[in-house]
Protein backbone atom coordinates (compact mmCIF):
# COMPACT_ATOMS: atom_id res chain seq x y z
CA UNK A 1 0.00 0.00 0.00
CA UNK A 2 1.66 3.27 -1.09
CA UNK A 3 2.23 6.19 1.25
CA UNK A 4 0.39 9.15 -0.31
CA UNK A 5 0.98 12.84 -0.35
CA UNK A 6 -1.52 14.15 2.19
CA UNK A 7 -2.43 17.74 3.01
CA UNK A 8 -0.73 19.59 5.84
CA UNK A 9 -3.73 19.20 8.13
CA UNK A 10 -3.01 15.49 8.42
CA UNK A 11 0.69 15.81 9.10
CA UNK A 12 0.30 16.04 12.85
CA UNK A 13 2.66 13.20 13.64
CA UNK A 14 3.34 13.56 17.32
CA UNK A 15 1.44 16.82 17.52
CA UNK A 16 -2.35 16.46 17.27
CA UNK A 17 -4.88 19.23 17.13
CA UNK A 18 -5.24 21.42 20.22
CA UNK A 19 -3.67 24.49 21.77
CA UNK A 20 -0.11 24.35 23.01
CA UNK A 21 0.75 25.41 26.55
CA UNK A 22 3.94 26.61 28.18
CA UNK A 23 7.01 24.81 29.44
CA UNK A 24 7.70 23.64 32.97
CA UNK A 25 7.37 25.78 36.08
CA UNK A 26 10.23 27.65 37.68
CA UNK A 27 10.72 24.98 40.30
CA UNK A 28 11.12 22.14 37.80
CA UNK A 29 8.82 19.89 35.78
CA UNK A 30 6.27 17.29 36.67
CA UNK A 31 4.91 15.85 39.88
CA UNK A 32 6.21 16.85 43.28
CA UNK A 33 7.87 19.97 44.54
CA UNK A 34 11.47 20.92 43.82
CA UNK A 35 13.74 20.84 46.88
CA UNK A 36 17.50 20.67 47.30
CA UNK A 37 19.79 20.06 44.35
CA UNK A 38 21.39 16.73 43.51
CA UNK A 39 24.76 16.46 41.76
CA UNK A 40 25.99 13.61 39.58
CA UNK A 41 29.36 13.40 37.84
CA UNK A 42 29.17 12.38 34.18
CA UNK A 43 32.06 11.50 31.88
CA UNK A 44 32.14 15.16 30.80
CA UNK A 45 31.66 16.88 34.13
CA UNK A 46 29.31 17.28 37.11
CA UNK A 47 25.64 18.19 36.63
CA UNK A 48 23.17 19.54 39.16
CA UNK A 49 19.49 18.56 38.97
CA UNK A 50 16.24 19.34 40.73
CA UNK A 51 15.14 16.97 43.50
CA UNK A 52 11.43 16.12 43.50
CA UNK A 53 9.09 13.79 45.38
CA UNK A 54 9.72 11.01 42.86
CA UNK A 55 13.46 11.50 42.38
CA UNK A 56 15.64 14.05 40.59
CA UNK A 57 15.31 15.69 37.19
CA UNK A 58 18.48 16.65 35.33
CA UNK A 59 17.43 18.87 32.44
CA UNK A 60 19.29 20.00 29.34
CA UNK A 61 22.45 17.91 29.75
CA UNK A 62 24.55 18.28 26.57
CA UNK A 63 25.32 14.95 24.90
CA UNK A 64 27.07 16.63 21.95
CA UNK A 65 28.44 20.03 21.04
CA UNK A 66 26.00 22.62 19.67
CA UNK A 67 25.49 21.97 15.92
CA UNK A 68 26.53 25.43 14.76
CA UNK A 69 29.21 26.75 12.43
CA UNK A 70 31.26 23.93 10.97
CA UNK A 71 29.23 21.43 13.03
CA UNK A 72 25.85 22.51 11.69
CA UNK A 73 25.56 19.65 9.20
CA UNK A 74 28.27 17.43 10.69
CA UNK A 75 27.91 14.22 12.64
CA UNK A 76 27.45 14.97 16.36
CA UNK A 77 30.69 15.67 18.23
CA UNK A 78 31.06 14.80 21.95
CA UNK A 79 30.69 17.76 24.31
CA UNK A 80 33.71 19.65 25.57
CA UNK A 81 34.34 18.56 29.19
CA UNK A 82 33.66 21.03 31.98
CA UNK A 83 34.97 21.36 35.54
CA UNK A 84 32.39 23.55 37.26
CA UNK A 85 29.07 21.94 38.12
CA UNK A 86 26.61 22.47 35.25
CA UNK A 87 23.21 23.72 36.39
CA UNK A 88 20.68 21.36 34.79
CA UNK A 89 17.52 22.58 36.44
CA UNK A 90 15.72 23.90 33.36
CA UNK A 91 15.02 22.40 29.96
CA UNK A 92 17.64 23.18 27.33
CA UNK A 93 17.19 24.61 23.81
CA UNK A 94 15.05 22.74 21.30
CA UNK A 95 15.64 22.17 17.60
CA UNK A 96 11.97 23.03 17.07
CA UNK A 97 11.72 26.71 16.11
CA UNK A 98 7.98 26.60 15.63
CA UNK A 99 5.23 24.06 16.10
CA UNK A 100 4.13 21.68 13.38
CA UNK A 101 0.80 23.53 13.26
CA UNK A 102 -0.87 26.47 14.97
CA UNK A 103 -2.50 24.12 17.48
CA UNK A 104 -1.17 20.84 18.82
CA UNK A 105 -2.43 18.21 21.24
CA UNK A 106 0.85 17.56 23.03
CA UNK A 107 2.33 20.69 24.64
CA UNK A 108 5.83 20.77 23.17
CA UNK A 109 7.42 24.20 23.75
CA UNK A 110 10.10 25.76 21.58
CA UNK A 111 13.11 26.99 23.57
CA UNK A 112 15.69 29.16 21.77
CA UNK A 113 19.41 28.46 21.83
CA UNK A 114 22.18 26.67 19.97
CA UNK A 115 22.77 23.68 22.25
CA UNK A 116 19.86 21.61 20.94
CA UNK A 117 21.71 18.30 21.31
CA UNK A 118 20.76 17.86 24.93
CA UNK A 119 18.83 15.33 26.96
CA UNK A 120 16.89 15.11 30.21
CA UNK A 121 17.37 12.41 32.83
CA UNK A 122 14.59 11.64 35.32
CA UNK A 123 15.95 9.32 37.99
CA UNK A 124 14.71 7.93 41.31
CA UNK A 125 16.98 8.82 44.22
CA UNK A 126 18.54 5.37 44.39
CA UNK A 127 22.20 6.27 44.01
CA UNK A 128 24.88 4.90 41.73
CA UNK A 129 24.99 1.16 41.00
CA UNK A 130 21.24 0.66 41.48
CA UNK A 131 21.09 -0.85 37.94
CA UNK A 132 17.57 0.33 37.20
CA UNK A 133 15.97 -0.21 33.78
CA UNK A 134 16.04 2.79 31.45
CA UNK A 135 13.46 4.17 29.01
CA UNK A 136 14.93 6.46 26.34
CA UNK A 137 12.15 8.59 24.83
CA UNK A 138 12.29 10.09 21.31
CA UNK A 139 9.62 12.73 20.70
CA UNK A 140 7.40 12.87 17.63
CA UNK A 141 6.59 15.76 15.33
CA UNK A 142 6.85 14.40 11.80
CA UNK A 143 10.68 14.57 11.94
CA UNK A 144 10.34 18.35 11.50
CA UNK A 145 8.95 19.49 14.87
CA UNK A 146 8.42 18.38 18.46
CA UNK A 147 10.23 18.96 21.72
CA UNK A 148 11.63 16.88 24.56
CA UNK A 149 10.53 19.61 26.99
CA UNK A 150 6.89 18.53 27.10
CA UNK A 151 5.27 18.02 30.51
CA UNK A 152 3.71 14.87 29.05
CA UNK A 153 7.22 13.37 28.76
CA UNK A 154 8.07 13.93 32.40
CA UNK A 155 9.46 10.73 33.92
CA UNK A 156 7.92 11.08 37.40
CA UNK A 157 5.52 8.13 37.19
CA UNK A 158 8.22 5.87 35.76
CA UNK A 159 10.59 6.98 38.54
CA UNK A 160 7.93 6.07 41.09
CA UNK A 161 7.90 2.59 39.57
CA UNK A 162 11.67 2.12 39.47
CA UNK A 163 12.43 3.16 35.88
CA UNK A 164 14.81 5.91 34.73
CA UNK A 165 13.57 8.05 31.81
CA UNK A 166 15.85 9.85 29.37
CA UNK A 167 14.21 12.18 26.82
CA UNK A 168 16.36 13.47 23.98
CA UNK A 169 16.45 16.40 21.61
CA UNK A 170 17.74 15.99 18.05
CA UNK A 171 18.11 17.91 14.81
CA UNK A 172 14.93 18.21 12.78
CA UNK A 173 13.84 18.94 9.23
CA UNK A 174 16.46 20.21 6.81
CA UNK A 175 19.22 20.20 9.42
CA UNK A 176 18.45 16.66 10.53
CA UNK A 177 17.24 14.80 7.45
CA UNK A 178 17.66 16.57 4.10
CA UNK A 179 20.16 14.83 1.81
CA UNK A 180 22.96 17.38 1.33
CA UNK A 181 26.17 17.09 -0.63
CA UNK A 182 29.10 17.65 1.69
CA UNK A 183 27.31 16.39 4.80
CA UNK A 184 26.62 12.99 6.33
CA UNK A 185 23.11 11.69 5.70
CA UNK A 186 20.60 10.99 8.46
CA UNK A 187 22.09 13.52 10.86
CA UNK A 188 19.05 13.23 13.11
CA UNK A 189 19.59 9.48 13.30
CA UNK A 190 23.24 10.07 14.17
CA UNK A 191 22.01 12.33 16.98
CA UNK A 192 19.80 9.51 18.35
CA UNK A 193 22.77 7.15 18.28
CA UNK A 194 25.02 9.69 20.00
CA UNK A 195 22.41 10.12 22.74
CA UNK A 196 22.20 6.35 23.21
CA UNK A 197 25.99 6.19 23.42
CA UNK A 198 25.84 8.88 26.12
CA UNK A 199 23.32 6.74 27.98
CA UNK A 200 25.57 3.71 27.68
CA UNK A 201 28.54 5.61 29.07
CA UNK A 202 26.83 7.70 31.76
CA UNK A 203 23.53 6.27 32.94
CA UNK A 204 25.12 4.11 35.67
CA UNK A 205 26.04 7.31 37.52
CA UNK A 206 22.30 8.10 37.73
CA UNK A 207 21.46 4.59 38.97
CA UNK A 208 20.69 3.08 35.56
CA UNK A 209 21.74 -0.16 33.91
CA UNK A 210 23.22 0.41 30.41
CA UNK A 211 22.36 -3.19 29.54
CA UNK A 212 18.64 -2.64 30.26
CA UNK A 213 17.78 0.19 27.89
CA UNK A 214 14.48 0.35 25.99
CA UNK A 215 14.14 2.97 23.27
CA UNK A 216 10.62 4.29 22.78
CA UNK A 217 8.73 6.98 20.91
CA UNK A 218 5.39 8.05 19.54
CA UNK A 219 4.53 8.90 15.93
CA UNK A 220 7.76 10.09 14.30
CA UNK A 221 9.45 8.98 17.53
CA UNK A 222 8.00 5.51 17.00
CA UNK A 223 9.42 5.61 13.49
CA UNK A 224 12.76 6.52 15.04
CA UNK A 225 12.65 3.30 17.05
CA UNK A 226 12.18 1.26 13.87
CA UNK A 227 14.96 3.20 12.09
CA UNK A 228 17.34 2.55 14.99
CA UNK A 229 16.55 -1.16 14.79
CA UNK A 230 17.84 -0.95 11.21
CA UNK A 231 21.01 1.00 12.09
CA UNK A 232 24.15 -1.13 12.60
CA UNK A 233 25.77 1.55 14.80
CA UNK A 234 22.84 1.33 17.23
CA UNK A 235 23.19 -2.41 17.72
CA UNK A 236 23.77 -3.22 21.38
CA UNK A 237 22.74 0.25 22.58
CA UNK A 238 19.23 -0.90 23.52
CA UNK A 239 17.62 -4.26 24.16
CA UNK A 240 13.96 -3.53 23.28
CA UNK A 241 11.74 -0.97 21.55
CA UNK A 242 8.30 0.61 21.86
CA UNK A 243 6.71 2.19 18.78
CA UNK A 244 3.45 4.00 19.55
CA UNK A 245 1.56 5.06 16.40
CA UNK A 246 4.95 4.83 14.74
CA UNK A 247 5.85 6.19 11.31
CA UNK A 248 7.30 2.82 10.34
CA UNK A 249 6.97 3.37 6.58
CA UNK A 250 10.29 5.12 7.11
CA UNK A 251 13.22 4.68 6.53
CA UNK A 252 12.44 5.85 3.02
CA UNK A 253 14.40 4.59 0.04
CA UNK A 254 17.34 6.61 -1.23
CA UNK A 255 15.47 7.72 -4.35
CA UNK A 256 12.91 9.54 -2.18
CA UNK A 257 15.69 11.42 -0.37
CA UNK A 258 17.43 12.39 -3.62
CA UNK A 259 14.15 13.54 -5.17
CA UNK A 260 13.44 15.71 -2.12
CA UNK A 261 16.86 17.34 -2.40
CA UNK A 262 16.12 18.11 -6.05
CA UNK A 263 12.74 19.55 -5.08
CA UNK A 264 14.50 21.72 -2.49
CA UNK A 265 16.73 23.21 -5.19
CA UNK A 266 13.80 23.67 -7.55
CA UNK A 267 11.73 25.55 -4.98
CA UNK A 268 14.47 27.50 -3.22
CA UNK A 269 16.91 28.21 -6.03
CA UNK A 270 19.73 27.02 -3.75
CA UNK A 271 21.89 23.94 -4.24
CA UNK A 272 21.25 21.18 -1.72
CA UNK A 273 24.75 21.39 -0.27
CA UNK A 274 26.14 21.96 3.19
CA UNK A 275 28.27 24.81 1.83
CA UNK A 276 25.26 26.69 0.44
CA UNK A 277 23.22 26.41 3.62
CA UNK A 278 25.89 26.52 6.32
CA UNK A 279 25.85 30.27 6.96
CA UNK A 280 22.09 30.82 6.74
CA UNK A 281 20.23 31.92 9.86
CA UNK A 282 17.94 29.54 11.66
CA UNK A 283 14.93 31.60 10.61
CA UNK A 284 16.03 31.41 6.98
CA UNK A 285 16.42 27.64 7.22
CA UNK A 286 12.90 27.46 8.67
CA UNK A 287 11.54 29.55 5.79
CA UNK A 288 13.23 27.27 3.28
CA UNK A 289 11.79 24.24 5.03
CA UNK A 290 8.30 25.74 4.92
CA UNK A 291 8.76 26.31 1.19
CA UNK A 292 9.96 22.76 0.69
CA UNK A 293 7.02 21.26 2.60
CA UNK A 294 4.32 23.47 1.06
CA UNK A 295 1.53 21.63 -0.71
CA UNK A 296 1.84 21.71 -4.50
CA UNK A 297 1.50 19.58 -7.64
CA UNK A 298 5.17 18.62 -7.43
CA UNK A 299 5.05 17.64 -3.74
CA UNK A 300 6.44 14.32 -2.66
CA UNK A 301 5.18 11.94 0.01
CA UNK A 302 3.91 13.22 3.34
CA UNK A 303 7.01 12.09 5.25
CA UNK A 304 9.75 12.56 2.69
CA UNK A 305 11.89 14.63 5.08
CA UNK A 306 12.68 11.65 7.30
CA UNK A 307 15.21 8.84 7.84
CA UNK A 308 16.19 7.05 4.65
CA UNK A 309 18.38 4.21 3.46
CA UNK A 310 21.74 5.86 2.83
CA UNK A 311 23.69 2.61 2.55
CA UNK A 312 25.73 3.43 5.65
CA UNK A 313 23.94 4.61 8.80
CA UNK A 314 20.76 2.87 7.59
CA UNK A 315 21.57 0.24 4.96
CA UNK A 316 17.98 -0.73 4.04
CA UNK A 317 14.64 1.02 3.63
CA UNK A 318 11.48 -0.32 5.26
CA UNK A 319 10.37 -2.37 2.25
CA UNK A 320 13.77 -4.08 2.11
CA UNK A 321 13.82 -4.56 5.88
CA UNK A 322 10.49 -6.37 5.77
CA UNK A 323 11.77 -8.63 3.02
CA UNK A 324 14.94 -9.46 4.94
CA UNK A 325 13.64 -9.56 8.52
CA UNK A 326 16.16 -6.83 9.26
CA UNK A 327 15.32 -6.11 12.92
CA UNK A 328 16.00 -9.70 14.10
CA UNK A 329 14.95 -10.62 17.61
CA UNK A 330 14.89 -7.26 19.41
CA UNK A 331 11.59 -7.32 21.38
CA UNK A 332 9.12 -4.76 20.03
CA UNK A 333 5.86 -3.44 21.49
CA UNK A 334 3.86 -1.52 18.90
CA UNK A 335 0.39 -0.37 17.98
CA UNK A 336 -1.84 2.58 17.20
CA UNK A 337 -4.99 4.45 18.18
CA UNK A 338 -8.31 3.50 16.64
CA UNK A 339 -8.95 6.80 14.85
CA UNK A 340 -5.56 8.56 14.58
CA UNK A 341 -6.47 11.40 12.14
CA UNK A 342 -10.23 10.86 11.92
CA UNK A 343 -11.02 13.78 14.23
CA UNK A 344 -9.57 16.17 11.66
CA UNK A 345 -11.64 14.71 8.83
CA UNK A 346 -14.98 14.76 10.57
CA UNK A 347 -15.50 18.50 10.15
CA UNK A 348 -14.69 18.39 6.42
CA UNK A 349 -17.58 18.61 3.91
CA UNK A 350 -16.94 15.24 2.27
CA UNK A 351 -19.57 13.47 0.18
CA UNK A 352 -19.67 9.91 -1.08
CA UNK A 353 -19.35 11.21 -4.62
CA UNK A 354 -16.11 13.01 -3.72
CA UNK A 355 -14.41 9.96 -2.24
CA UNK A 356 -13.02 8.39 -5.46
CA UNK A 357 -11.15 11.56 -6.38
CA UNK A 358 -9.94 12.08 -2.81
CA UNK A 359 -8.69 8.49 -2.61
CA UNK A 360 -7.01 8.78 -6.01
CA UNK A 361 -5.20 11.91 -4.79
CA UNK A 362 -3.76 9.78 -1.99
CA UNK A 363 -2.40 7.27 -4.52
CA UNK A 364 -5.07 4.65 -3.88
CA UNK A 365 -6.39 2.42 -6.69
CA UNK A 366 -9.94 2.75 -8.08
CA UNK A 367 -11.34 -0.11 -5.98
CA UNK A 368 -10.06 1.39 -2.71
CA UNK A 369 -13.29 3.19 -1.82
CA UNK A 370 -15.28 -0.06 -1.93
CA UNK A 371 -12.53 -1.85 0.00
CA UNK A 372 -12.59 0.77 2.78
CA UNK A 373 -16.38 0.72 2.88
CA UNK A 374 -16.26 -3.05 3.37
CA UNK A 375 -13.62 -2.74 6.10
CA UNK A 376 -15.40 0.13 7.90
CA UNK A 377 -19.12 -0.29 7.10
CA UNK A 378 -20.32 2.10 9.83
CA UNK A 379 -18.22 5.08 8.69
CA UNK A 380 -19.63 8.02 6.76
CA UNK A 381 -17.74 9.67 3.90
CA UNK A 382 -15.72 12.03 6.11
CA UNK A 383 -14.83 9.22 8.49
CA UNK A 384 -13.76 6.99 5.59
CA UNK A 385 -11.46 9.72 4.30
CA UNK A 386 -9.93 10.17 7.74
CA UNK A 387 -9.61 6.42 8.16
CA UNK A 388 -7.83 6.10 4.83
CA UNK A 389 -5.34 8.76 5.90
CA UNK A 390 -4.85 7.08 9.27
CA UNK A 391 -4.44 3.64 7.75
CA UNK A 392 -2.05 4.69 5.01
CA UNK A 393 0.30 6.64 7.24
CA UNK A 394 0.28 4.63 10.47
CA UNK A 395 -2.10 1.76 11.00
CA UNK A 396 -1.43 -0.39 7.93
CA UNK A 397 2.38 -0.05 8.12
CA UNK A 398 2.37 -0.98 11.83
CA UNK A 399 0.12 -3.97 11.18
CA UNK A 400 2.32 -5.08 8.29
CA UNK A 401 5.37 -4.86 10.57
CA UNK A 402 3.64 -6.90 13.29
CA UNK A 403 2.58 -9.52 10.74
CA UNK A 404 6.09 -9.78 9.30
CA UNK A 405 7.69 -10.15 12.72
CA UNK A 406 5.13 -12.77 13.76
CA UNK A 407 5.90 -14.87 10.69
CA UNK A 408 9.58 -14.79 11.69
CA UNK A 409 8.74 -15.57 15.35
CA UNK A 410 10.30 -12.30 16.48
CA UNK A 411 9.07 -11.21 19.94
CA UNK A 412 6.26 -8.74 19.27
CA UNK A 413 3.35 -7.33 21.28
CA UNK A 414 0.58 -5.52 19.42
CA UNK A 415 -2.17 -3.16 20.62
CA UNK A 416 -4.95 -0.81 19.58
CA UNK A 417 -5.90 2.11 21.84
CA UNK A 418 -9.67 2.58 21.53
CA UNK A 419 -10.70 4.66 24.55
CA UNK A 420 -12.49 7.71 23.12
CA UNK A 421 -12.00 11.31 24.17
CA UNK A 422 -14.75 13.06 26.10
CA UNK A 423 -13.48 16.53 25.16
CA UNK A 424 -16.06 18.42 23.05
CA UNK A 425 -13.80 18.90 20.02
CA UNK A 426 -12.79 15.23 19.90
CA UNK A 427 -15.89 13.61 21.35
CA UNK A 428 -16.00 9.91 20.59
CA UNK A 429 -12.62 9.62 18.86
CA UNK A 430 -9.40 7.90 19.86
CA UNK A 431 -7.12 10.27 18.01
CA UNK A 432 -3.41 10.58 17.38
CA UNK A 433 -1.49 11.31 20.64
CA UNK A 434 -4.39 10.55 23.00
CA UNK A 435 -2.63 7.47 24.38
CA UNK A 436 0.58 9.26 25.42
CA UNK A 437 -0.57 10.62 28.83
CA UNK A 438 -1.94 7.17 29.66
CA UNK A 439 1.42 5.53 28.95
CA UNK A 440 3.24 8.18 31.02
CA UNK A 441 0.51 8.09 33.71
CA UNK A 442 0.24 11.87 33.67
CA UNK A 443 -3.50 12.46 33.30
CA UNK A 444 -3.26 15.57 35.50
CA UNK A 445 -0.53 17.15 33.37
CA UNK A 446 -1.02 20.40 31.52
CA UNK A 447 -3.27 20.09 28.48
CA UNK A 448 -4.58 16.56 29.08
CA UNK A 449 -8.11 17.55 30.08
CA UNK A 450 -8.39 19.77 27.00
CA UNK A 451 -7.91 16.80 24.68
CA UNK A 452 -9.25 13.92 26.78
CA UNK A 453 -12.10 15.60 28.63
CA UNK A 454 -12.76 15.71 32.35
CA UNK A 455 -11.78 12.73 34.49
CA UNK A 456 -10.16 10.38 31.97
CA UNK A 457 -10.02 6.89 33.49
CA UNK A 458 -7.08 6.52 35.86
CA UNK A 459 -7.61 2.76 35.81
CA UNK A 460 -6.74 2.71 32.10
CA UNK A 461 -3.63 4.83 32.70
CA UNK A 462 -2.65 2.41 35.46
CA UNK A 463 -2.99 -0.54 33.07
CA UNK A 464 -1.19 1.00 30.08
CA UNK A 465 1.60 2.44 32.22
CA UNK A 466 2.01 -0.84 34.12
CA UNK A 467 2.47 -2.73 30.84
CA UNK A 468 5.15 -0.26 29.72
CA UNK A 469 6.96 -0.53 33.06
CA UNK A 470 6.89 -4.32 32.80
CA UNK A 471 8.16 -4.25 29.23
CA UNK A 472 11.01 -1.87 30.08
CA UNK A 473 11.89 -3.87 33.19
CA UNK A 474 11.46 -7.43 31.94
CA UNK A 475 11.19 -7.25 28.14
CA UNK A 476 7.57 -8.44 28.36
CA UNK A 477 4.43 -6.36 29.08
CA UNK A 478 3.00 -8.96 31.45
CA UNK A 479 1.35 -12.34 31.53
CA UNK A 480 -2.11 -11.06 30.60
CA UNK A 481 -0.80 -9.72 27.28
CA UNK A 482 0.46 -12.59 25.08
CA UNK A 483 2.86 -12.23 22.19
CA UNK A 484 1.46 -11.51 18.75
CA UNK A 485 1.70 -14.68 16.67
CA UNK A 486 0.83 -15.61 13.11
CA UNK A 487 -1.58 -18.25 14.39
CA UNK A 488 -3.70 -16.23 16.86
CA UNK A 489 -2.85 -12.54 16.26
CA UNK A 490 -3.67 -11.72 19.88
CA UNK A 491 -3.89 -7.96 20.35
CA UNK A 492 -4.34 -5.83 23.46
CA UNK A 493 -7.34 -3.54 23.15
CA UNK A 494 -6.85 -0.54 25.43
CA UNK A 495 -10.40 0.48 26.29
CA UNK A 496 -12.12 1.41 29.55
CA UNK A 497 -12.04 -2.35 30.22
CA UNK A 498 -8.81 -3.57 28.59
CA UNK A 499 -8.95 -6.98 26.97
CA UNK A 500 -6.96 -9.22 24.64
CA UNK A 501 -8.70 -10.01 21.36
CA UNK A 502 -7.66 -12.55 18.75
CA UNK A 503 -7.36 -11.24 15.19
CA UNK A 504 -9.30 -7.96 15.62
CA UNK A 505 -8.27 -6.68 12.18
CA UNK A 506 -9.49 -9.57 10.04
CA UNK A 507 -11.75 -7.16 8.12
CA UNK A 508 -8.81 -4.87 7.32
CA UNK A 509 -6.14 -7.50 6.62
CA UNK A 510 -6.60 -7.81 2.86
CA UNK A 511 -6.76 -4.04 2.55
CA UNK A 512 -3.68 -3.40 4.68
CA UNK A 513 -1.45 -6.12 3.27
CA UNK A 514 -2.06 -5.67 -0.44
Amino acid sequence: MPVPHIGRRTLLLGAGVLALGTACSTGGPGKGSATSAETVTTAYGPVRGVRRDTGTAYLGIPYAQPPVGRLRFAAPVPPTPWRETLDCTRYGPTAQRKQLSEVTAIPEPSIPGDGVLNLNVFSPDTGENAKLPVLVWIHGGGFVAGSAASPWYDGAAFNRDGVIVVSIGYRLGIEGFLHLDGAPDNRGVLDWIAALEWVRDNIAAFGGDPDRVTVAGQSAGGGAVWALMAAPAAKGLFRAGISASGAVSQPNDRATAVALAELFTKRSGLPATAAALGDLSGDRIQDLEDTLRAIGPDSGSALALAPFADGDTIPLDTAELLKSGGATNVPLLLGFTRDEFNAMAQDQPVTDAALPAAFAAMGLPPDAVDAFRAAYPADNAAQLLGQAQSDLLLRAPSYKLAEDRAKRDQPTWFYEFTWASKAPKFQGTSFHCLDVPFAFDCLKAQGVTAVAGDNPPQSLADAVHRSWVSFVTHGDPGGDWPRYTAERRQTMIWSESPRVQADPFAAQRALWLR
